[in-house]
């Protein structure tokens, strides 16, 4: 049974295209994975089908009586709302009907027999609903999604502006699960969550009966929970059975195809060019070449799509340091309140370290806190001789209303408007992007820039805290590539252990200097 019907869909910003002439279709307990570049117009999609954003052509068809839930990229949470509280927002229609209820309840003795026998007929159905969706287990249910994400230690009454943003993500993919929704969308789920978290959203979503469409450029785990993959190129999205690594084949295959049936076509459009220019203007052989002009005027033309611009990063080299990149003593990091016991490690030279550990924990604070960004609680951090700093934050500001362009230019004041393009173009960033506003980018083309920051600078220690969030396969393994060549050292917090193997010499896990229950 269909769910989701989306037919001749386009749409665009200004002059970039996204979509054109796209048809889509969702059935029952389909696992789906939505994959494409960064840029290409996955966020856009979802955006469409929950009707935040309205397509410049086409339609949206959804089921009747379809509940669907979407966990964005870009949610928000308001102030005052505790992790308990939105966690439990998630029955908040089953409240409503538990409402309902208790006005039927109070009206019974002031009816007459007609009107309620029909108040008992509605009681009972809502009686009815309210069992089959748990209702009178709610508390268990919400304890038992907070102790599997890891938010039960954190406390179920903690406002949730105090949280991380990976703890963050957490309290609104908790909800979501809770809501059981007959189709989930995620837009990458796995962004900030830690490994063992990462494990029990699989487990959870391979178990998970209802369909569900899932951006996510994690592709260990996009292979472990789909068994479809819709593949977003070229305004086009394009169906294919299987997992990531069975689409990857069948995509090159396909395209191997379509390169040789285009290089087939331009051998025959040469020949009869070449047939009728020889032939046309002598009188026993223009017919045939009349024929020939004929073919060529009705011939479909193969076009070839246009290659993407793979992102190149080479990261500048700056002077060789002190021995010691970095020492601490007694460091103590947090904000109101602790968040570590007193850490007294240090980093050499040519250390490349990835940091581990659950969210929250406060890695990014400790990245923070030696670079001087934020104060610590107590305790010191002494940086060592000849620093050349590169640090790569998580996310862009979202008032940031530069373009591409000039947030480039104001780094880099004494580039010509050539390098500016070329330096931005070297990232994977087209002519469009670079014109456009940061803010109006993905999360994957905003880290671009983010990236193309830190490669035009010099450095000999890069600190880079989540730096394949939003990137794609691409360009994750171009970053990986470029972070195994760089001669300087790395202090690094990633989530993702297939890019830090190989690459990393130390793992520090931050769990075992927190104060926190992890």
């Amino acid at each position: 049974m269909s769910i989701l019907n989306v037919e001749h869909l386009s749409h665009g910003f200004g002059d970039r295209a996204i979509f054109s002439d796209v048809s889509f279709r969702l059935l029952k307990g389909e696992h789906i994975g939505l994959v494409g570049a960064n840029g290409e117009g996955k966020s856009t999609f979802m955006n469409i089908i929950t009707g935040k954003l309205m397509p410049d052509e086409g339609k949206v068809e959804w089921s009747k009586n379809v509940r669907v839930g979407y966990l964005d990229q870009h949610a928000v949470l308001e102030p005052g709302m505790t992790i308990g509280s939105v966690l439990a927002s998630a029955f908040d229609f089953l409240y409503s009907q538990e409402e309902r209820m208790n006005e039927i309840c109070a009206k019974l003795g002031d009816v007459d027999e007609d009107e309620m026998n029909s108040l008992m007929e509605e009681l009972g159905v809502i009686q009815d609903m309210l069992t089959m969706h748990d209702f009178y287990m709610i508390d268990s249910k919400v304890e038992e999604v907070a102790r599997a994400l890891g938010l039960l230690d954190l406390g179920l009454d903690k406002d949730v502006t105090e949280l991380s943003g990976g703890q963050r993500t957490k309290v609104l993919l908790g909800k979501l699960l809770l809501e059981k929704p007959d189709i989930l969308l995620l837009d990458e789920p796995t962004n900030y969550l830690d490994a063992e978290h990462i494990e029990w959203l699989k487990r959870y979503l391979n178990d998970y009966e209802n369909a569900f469409i899932l951006i996510s450029h994690d592709i260990p785990f996009l292979n472990s929970v789909i068994n479809l993959i819709y593949h977003m190129d070229n305004q086009q999205l394009n169906r294919y059975v299987g997992d990531y690594d069975k689409f990857q084949e069948v995509y090159a295959m396909k395209k191997a195809q379509m390169e040789a049936a285009f290089n087939r076509q331009q051998k025959e459009i040469a020949d009869l060019k070449d047939f009728v220019a020889r032939n046309k203007a002598r009188v026993a052989t223009r017919n045939m070449a009349m024929s020939r002009q004929k073919k060529l005027d009705n011939m479909d033309i193969i076009e070839l799509a246009a290659e993407k611009p793979k992102p190149e990063f080479y990261f500048k080299q700056a002077r060789t340091p002190g021995r010691y990149i970095f020492t601490t003593k007694d460091l103590v990091i947090g904000y109101d309140k602790p968040l570590s016991v007193p850490l007294n490690i240090s980093m050499e030279r040519g250390s490349k370290i990835a940091m581990v550990g659950a969210n929250g924990i406060g890695k990014s604070t400790l990245l923070k806190s030696i670079l001087g960004i934020i104060q610590p609680v107590s305790g010191e951090v002494e940086l060592g001789d000849y620093l050349e700093i590169g640090y790569f934050e998580q996310e862009s500001s979202p008032d940031n209303t530069n373009t591409c362009l000039n947030e480039i230019w104001e780094e880099f004041p004494s580039y010509t408007q050539y390098e500016v393009r070329s330096a931005l173009a070297k990232c994977g960033l087209t002519t469009k992007h670079i014109e456009s506003q940061i803010r109006v980018l993905s999360g994957g083309e905003q880290a671009k820039v983010r990236l193309c920051k830190l490669i035009n600078r010099e450095s000999n220690i890069l600190v880079l805290d989540e730096p394949t969030n939003h990137l794609d396969v691409d360009a994750k393994d171009e970053l990986k590539r470029a972070l195994m060549e760089y001669k300087g050292s790395i202090l690094m917090v990633c989530h993702e252990p297939e890019f830090y193997d190989g690459l990393v010499n130390e793992v520090w896990d931050c769990s075992k200097w927190t104060t926190l229950s992890v």
